[in-house]
């Protein structure tokens, strides 16, 4: 029987640091308020774009793995900000890899999609459809948010990581899991001002308004992610004693310890980067696993449990076997260009952009059907 091991990892994260301080600059906050309600005290605020995080993360798994770019036979980049509808972002990461032999899929569950892009390439490659694929969770949300809104800004930030996955015959890899979705409640967490609904509207690319009704999202979200761990473990025949350590989407700290509590996990069998990344969406869990691994959480032959949920609302949990190997085979010159300005000048500089568009703002109050 053929398994997907995972055999690199790599991330890729900006440099410029947006604390919370910064953001007390120009809206009504402190750090105490925010990191009480969400465990944040930092987040990161990209200078490039999507593709260009997304080939650093895949250059660095790449060599962490011992692979050319031409090896590939699949790049499978999860997001939910891409750079551009068409061409999909993944197809720019292949000219920038230079992996000519690789096909390039973009999927997008939000903050699900490097999981959901695990499970579209572990199935590729049980059924022998590739040997080897780059799977990637990347986003640069900071042009889309609307920073005048305290709920949402204090709660996202940009970056990016990548796994490999080869073709083996040892059972390793995605051992079971769940996805799901709540259809029923897709409206609250709705960003108005991404998409062509609007277009006829006269809204700008980027103008947004978030609908963000949090708390329905967090029992939502303890719910889904509770049930889809539960299940994704009686698939793999597991227990959550079986678990060494779990990496969960990064949306919240209340959040992932309700959930912790629910599967009966032991903290310290949870693994955290909330409070210096914030919530990255999709690039959250990848980059929260290689932090594990740099950190030495992630020992060879580790069981792993990757409980998260996202816009749509979205949810799932993957239960992963760790193969034999922690450490890279490679290293990776690829880094990206110097950072000109600091986190809060690229911020005001956005805000200073949309500042101009009330008019074309005041569009998106009108209901979308679904």
């Amino acid at each position: 029987m053929t398994y997907a091991a995972i055999t690199g990892w790599g991330k890729c994260m900006p440099p410029a640091v947006l604390s919370n301080a910064d953001l007390a600059t120009f809206i009504e906050t402190d750090d105490e308020w925010i990191t009480s309600r969400t465990g944040i005290r930092e987040r990161r605020i990209s200078h490039v774009p999507v593709t260009s995080l997304a080939h650093v993360a895949a250059a660095r798994a790449l060599a962490c793995a011992g692979l050319d770019a031409a090896d590939l036979d699949l790049i499978v980049l999860g997001s939910c900000s891409y750079d551009e509808q068409v061409p999909n972002s993944a197809s720019g990461v292949q000219a920038l890899l230079g992996a000519g032999n690789a096909a390039a899929m973009d999927v997008n569950t939000a903050c699900t999609s490097f999981l959901y892009g695990l499970s579209t390439a572990n199935a590729m490659i049980r059924t022998g459809v590739v040997r080897n694929a780059v799977v990637i969770g990347v986003e640069v949300i900071s042009p889309f948010m609307d920073w005048n809104n305290r709920n949402v800004s204090v709660l996202f930030g940009d970056g990016a990581a990548a796994v490999v996955l080869q073709a083996a015959e040892e059972k390793t890899g995605l051992l079971a899991e769940k996805l799901g979705c709540y259809a029923d409640a897709r409206h609250i967490l709705r960003v108005r001002g991404m998409g062509a609904a609007y277009a006829n509207r006269g809204v700008p690319v980027g103008i947004t308004a978030w609908d963000f009704d949090g708390q329905e999202i967090f029992k939502r979200a303890v719910h889904g992610m509770t049930e889809a761990s539960q299940v994704a473990l009686g698939r793999a025949g597991l227990a959550i004693g079986d678990i060494d350590l779990v990496v969960p989407h990064q949306a919240n700290l209340r959040i992932i310890e309700f959930v912790g509590k629910r599967i009966g996990a032991p903290r310290e069998r949870v693994f955290l980067t909330v409070e210096r990344y914030g919530n990255m969406s999709a690039a959250t869990v990848p980059v929260a696993l290689v932090d594990a691994i740099e950190e030495g959480r992630v020992k060879p032959g580790a069981r792993l449990l990757t409980p998260a949920f996202g816009g749509g609302l979205t949810f799932c949990a993957h239960v992963i076997q760790w193969g034999e190997r922690s450490t890279p085979k490679r290293e990776c010159t690829v880094d990206l260009p110097p950072c000109e300005r600091s986190a809060l000048e690229m911020v005001r500089a956005i805000m200073a952009v949309k500042a101009g568009t009330q008019d074309a703002a005041a569009k998106l109050d009108a209901p979308l059907v679904a």
